[in-house]
């Protein structure tokens, strides 16, 4: 067990490395020039000399292969520099945007999680009845359906038409609430980006499951399990579906991880204060810092997510505990 942590973190780390090399490239292929988040309008009434001292005190007159080291050295003691646009520490905007990502996702894929799950074994266990077949195309459907026009149709719905819901921030800006009043309303404000990322990743859960379950209930033991006479809800229960959960756990870190990543066009249409919402403002303005910062996070994110995953899997399966001849 030892080795095969050993050998997944070496593997991670060098993924970690290409990773956090293209975060370094990927910015500078950008058209724009960043001088233009660093000095706004007033780039166009500069002097060459200005131009380039301002590129000096920000290191941009730097050969390439020394900015890139000199960013590496950053990320490897946790320096994520200065935001060009707002002249913050990159690692407080993250500081203060990650723990809005973290919520909006973590509750949105438990519940996308738990609600496919629970259809896709009620699905297969159904298979073939026009109640199934219903919900299959139904699922399907939604699955077809993009993120922003799901959303786009929910703040037309419940923030336009009925006026139930608001549609921008986390939080109320012009009300000072605390306590109860201030989770109520930060849940108002959560309830429309949620139910779209529930929308929109629920159908990939149903179908995970329902897969899962249609090869558990081929599987011999099933019909040992129905010669023997037990009932069909404890066959379902606690043979078929204890057996199908294994790709939807690790599915379930999986998704969380790039989930982080995937919920910035959420966050962009309910102008959602997260991390997509950063580095989509960071791409607008060329603001590099910010959007290598916001890359490294994602990207860590998705590895620790693969990594637990990988974990994961002698610890559900006990087949896979065993040596390797």
């Amino acid at each position: 067990m030892v080795r095969f942590v050993t050998n997944k973190a070496a593997q991670y780390l060098v993924v970690l490395l290409v990773a956090t090399t293209l975060n370094f490239v990927i910015p500078l292929a950008m058209p724009g020039d960043p001088l233009k988040a660093l000095v706004g309008e007033s780039l166009f009434q500069m002097s060459a000399e200005q131009k380039a001292r301002v590129r000096a005190e920000n290191g941009l007159d730097l050969p390439l292969h020394r900015q890139y080291l000199h960013y590496l050295s950053r990320v490897a003691r946790l320096d994520l520099g200065y935001s060009y646009r707002t002249r913050q520490s990159v690692a407080s905007m993250v500081a203060d945007r990650l723990p809005w990502t973290l919520f909006l996702t973590t509750t949105s894929v438990i519940l996308s999680g738990l609600i496919g799950s629970a259809l896709g074994v009620w699905s297969a266990w159904h298979r073939g009845q026009r109640s199934e077949v219903r919900l299959l195309v139904t699922l399907l459907s939604v699955q077809s359906l993009p993120a922003f026009w799901v959303a786009m149709v929910l703040i037309a719905l419940f923030s336009v038409k009925l006026r139930l819901l608001p549609v921008y921030g986390a939080v109320s800006l012009t009300a000072r609430y605390t306590g109860l009043p201030y989770v109520a309303d930060v849940l108002r404000h959560w309830l429309l980006p949620a139910t779209t990322l529930v929308l929109v990743t629920l159908p990939g859960w149903f179908l995970t499951m329902r897969y899962a379950m249609l090869n558990t209930l081929a599987a011999e033991y099933v019909r040992v399990a129905r010669a023997k006479g037990l009932a069909e809800r404890r066959i379902m229960f606690r043979h078929a579906m204890r057996n199908a959960l294994l790709p939807v756990v690790t599915g379930f870190m999986l998704g969380l991880a790039n989930s982080i990543g995937g919920a910035t066009l959420v966050e962009t249409v309910f102008s959602y204060p997260g991390i997509g919402r950063m580095l989509y403002e960071a791409v607008l303005l060329r603001d590099y810092p910010v959007i290598r910062s916001t890359f490294l996070v994602i990207t860590v994110a998705v590895i620790v997510g693969n990594l637990l995953a990988d974990l994961s899997y002698p610890l559900l399966d006990p087949r896979l505990r065993r040596p390797q001849p």
